[in-house]
C-alpha cells in the first residue's frame, strides 16, 4: 500500500495552473484527431481530412458540453435546482463519460446531414478513436486523486489524500484506464480493422464499454451525494451503462443479421 502525493497540477507559472487532468483531454482529443487521419487514409475510407478535423473539433465540444451537462443531471440535480447557475462551474469539475457520449452523438447525427453519411458508419469511423481518450481521462483522474475505490486490504491499495478516512482504497481509475482506454482500444481498433456490417463496430463500442464499466463500479466508492441507487450495490455507472449493453448487443444482431440477409 502506498499514499498517493501526486501534484495534480502539471505546470504551474502563478498566474495560471495547468492540470495535468486537463492535459489528458488535451492528449485524448489530439489523440482521436490523429487516429482520424490514419482512417481516412486508407482507401475507399469516404473521409477527408478536412471532415475528419472538423468532426473532432465539434465533436470535443459536444463532450464537454455533454459531459458537464449529463454530471449535473445524472449526479447532482438537486444541487443545481439549488444553484442554476452552478450548471456553468466548470472549474470546479464534475464531467459525465455518459454525457458526454449523448454530446457526441448529437454532433454526429449535426454531422450525418451536413456531408451527407449514414449515422451508423459514422459511428463506425468514430468509436475506435474514442477509447484513448477515455484512458487518459482515468489516468487524469488518478493524478488528480479523485474518483477513488472502495477500501481494500490488496497490496496494490492507494491511501487518496482527499479521502478523509485514510484507507487504502482501489485505484478504480487506473482498472477503469486499462479496460476502458487501454483493452477497449486494442480490440476495436483490431475489430474494424477489417470490414464490418453496418453499426456493428458501434455495437461493440456500447456493449464493451458498458460492461466494463459497470464491472469497474464494483471496486469504484459511489458518489458521496447518490450512494447505492438500489439493493446496495447498484451504481449510478452501472444504471447509465445497462442502457448501452443492451443497445450494443442489439446493434450487434441487427448488423449480422442484416449481413445474412443481404448474403
Amino acid at each position: 500500500m502506498w499514499e498517493h502525493a501526486i501534484n495534480p497540477i502539471a505546470v504551474n507559472l502563478g498566474f495560471i495552473q495547468i492540470h495535468w487532468y486537463g492535459l489528458m483531454y488535451v492528449i485524448g482529443f489530439a489523440a482521436a484527431w490523429w487516429l482520424g487521419y490514419r482512417r481516412a487514409a486508407l482507401a475507399g475510407s469516404g473521409w477527408s481530412e478536412q471532415q475528419v478535423s472538423d468532426l473532432i473539433f465539434w465533436g470535443a465540444i459536444g463532450v464537454v458540453l455533454g459531459g458537464r451537462f449529463g454530471y449535473v443531471l445524472f449526479y447532482n440535480f438537486a444541487y443545481f435546482l439549488q444553484d442554476p447557475l452552478w450548471l456553468f462551474a466548470v472549474w470546479e469539475g464534475g464531467m459525465s463519460f455518459h454525457g458526454g457520449l449523448l454530446g457526441v452523438l448529437v454532433t454526429l447525427v449535426i454531422f450525418s446531414r451536413r456531408y451527407e453519411k449514414n449515422l451508423f458508419d459514422m459511428g463506425d469511423f468514430v468509436a475506435p478513436l474514442i477509447p484513448i481518450g477515455l484512458g487518459a481521462g482515468r489516468l487524469g483522474n488518478f493524478i488528480g486523486g479523485e474518483l477513488w475505490g472502495r477500501p481494500t486490504d490488496q497490496t496494490w491499495g492507494v491511501i487518496f489524500p482527499h479521502a478523509q478516512d485514510g484507507l487504502a482504497r482501489h485505484p478504480s481509475q487506473l482498472y477503469q484506464m486499462m479496460l476502458e482506454g487501454v483493452l477497449l482500444f486494442v480490440l476495436l481498433w483490431w475489430y474494424s480493422a477489417k470490414p464490418r456490417p453496418r453499426m456493428a463496430v458501434s455495437g461493440l463500442f456500447l456493449l464493451l464499454y458498458g460492461c466494463f464499466r459497470s464491472l469497474v463500479e464494483f471496486f469504484r466508492e459511489p458518489d458521496q451525494q447518490l450512494g447505492f441507487i438500489a439493493f446496495d450495490w447498484l451504481t449510478m455507472g452501472q444504471l447509465l451503462s445497462l442502457p448501452m449493453i443492451l443497445l450494443g448487443a442489439l446493434m450487434l444482431t441487427l448488423a449480422y443479421r442484416n449481413q445474412s440477409t443481404r448474403l
